[in-house]
């Protein structure tokens, strides 16, 4: 990140700058992705929000993936001139398959001075107790959760870290219903950053 972010973003203070992770396949990044960082870098205390890019596994089916530096493209070109987002492929290189905790650990001692946090889909809270090492995640990262429709926050015991944004706008836009609807030959520009819609007419994928 350069110099120019960082002093927009935390300047000159001794408070670690607030990263949020926001990891996913984003095959593609869609308007619903887009929201859901705008809503956690206005309303809750990180500064900013990488998409982390994961990686194909290369033990499943690809069926319709795109290659993985295609998809960071489009998220490369959604997130385009706004300081507050950054695209990340920092998975790509880190031993397969990836833990959480592992890329935590990574980035954390390639950027001592950042905070980071995970924003995850209250779909994936109920098994996080299954994650490599989730308290060592929880003690010394911290976690957001989005709701996802149907959640309720109420009957979830939230323990320390993990913050549940409570009011932030649902969205039912799926990445799988964009890939549908283009192979089925439908417009669907007004789902995609215009930029990353532009990429995917360009390379004609999911058809």
């Amino acid at each position: 990140m350069s110099n120019i972010v960082t002093d927009i973003l935390a300047p000159k203070t001794n408070l670690k700058l607030k990263i949020g992770l926001y990891f996913g396949s984003y095959n593609p990044v869609h308007i619903g992705h887009l929201a859901i960082a705008n809503y956690m870098v206005e309303y809750t205390d990180i500064d900013q929000l990488w998409f982390v890019v994961s990686p194909h596994n290369p033990l499943k089916k690809k069926n319709n993936l795109l290659d993985d530096y295609q998809r960071l493209e489009l998220v490369h070109r959604a997130v385009d001139g706004d300081d507050r987002f950054r695209a990340s492929n920092i998975e790509f290189s880190l031993p397969k398959p990836s833990y959480t905790v592992d890329t935590l650990a990574y980035l954390k001692d390639q950027h001592p001075d950042y905070h980071f946090k995970i924003l995850m889909g209250s779909d994936n809270l109920e098994n996080f107790h299954k994650w490599k090492n989730y308290e060592t995640i929880l003690e010394d990262y911290g976690i957001i959760v989005y709701p996802r429709p149907g959640f309720d926050p109420d009957k979830v015991q939230v323990e320390k870290n993990i913050t549940i944004a409570k009011d932030a706008p649902l969205m039912e836009i799926s990445s799988s219903f964009i890939r549908i609807a283009i192979k089925e030959g439908k417009d669907v520009r007004h789902f995609v950053p215009q930029k990353s819609w532009e990429y995917l007419e360009e390379m004609n994928f999911y058809r």
